[in-house]
C-alpha cells in the first residue's frame, strides 16, 4: 500500500483526535478515515523510543496499529464535535511481524472494524512498508466512557 496523496491530518493536526502526547505518539498522518477503514502513515525517526538498533520493533509496530484505530475513532468523534474517547488494548491475537522498518522508512497502517460490541471493538490491523505487509495482528480495544 503506498502512501496516500491525500491527508486528512497532518503531524501536528493529527494531535487533536489521539489522547497520546509525545513521545507516544505513533503515527504521523492521517490519509484516510471513512467507515470501518482508518489508514495512517509515520516516518520513522531516530529519536523513536520504539527504535533499537535503527530498527522499529515491535512495541511500536503493535502501538502504531492500536492509535491508527484511535485516529479513525478520534476524528469522527471530532466531526461530531465530541473529544476523542481513551481507549486501551484489551487484547492481541495472531500478531505476525515479518520485517521492521528502519530509520527513515513511511510505513503505512490500515485498520479495519471487524466488529464492536458494546464498548469493546475488535479491529484487523495491518502495517505496510512499501506496499509489503510487514505485519498484522487483530486489536481487541475498550473505550472509556
Amino acid at each position: 500500500m503506498a502512501p496516500s496523496e491525500k491527508i486528512i491530518a497532518n503531524e501536528t493536526e493529527i494531535l487533536g483526535y489521539l489522547p497520546q502526547k509525545p513521545p507516544m505518539v505513533m503515527i504521523g498522518k492521517l490519509l484516510e478515515a471513512e467507515g470501518k477503514r482508518t489508514v495512517t502513515s509515520l516516518r520513522i525517526t531516530e529519536d523513536n523510543i520504539f527504535c533499537s538498533d535503527g530498527l522499529f520493533r515491535e512495541p511500536g509496530l503493535i502501538e502504531n496499529m492500536a492509535q491508527t484505530a484511535a485516529a479513525g475513532v478520534g476524528y469522527l468523534a471530532r466531526k461530531d464535535q465530541k473529544e476523542p474517547p481513551v481507549g486501551f488494548i484489551g487484547g492481541l491475537r495472531n500478531l505476525r511481524i515479518d520485517d521492521f522498518p528502519g530509520i527513515g522508512d513511511e510505513i503505512v497502517t490500515e485498520v479495519t472494524v471487524e466488529h464492536e460490541v458494546f464498548d469493546a471493538t475488535v479491529v484487523n490491523g495491518k502495517v505496510f512498508l512499501k506496499e509489503r505487509c510487514i505485519a498484522e495482528c487483530e486489536l481487541k480495544i475498550f473505550l472509556l466512557k
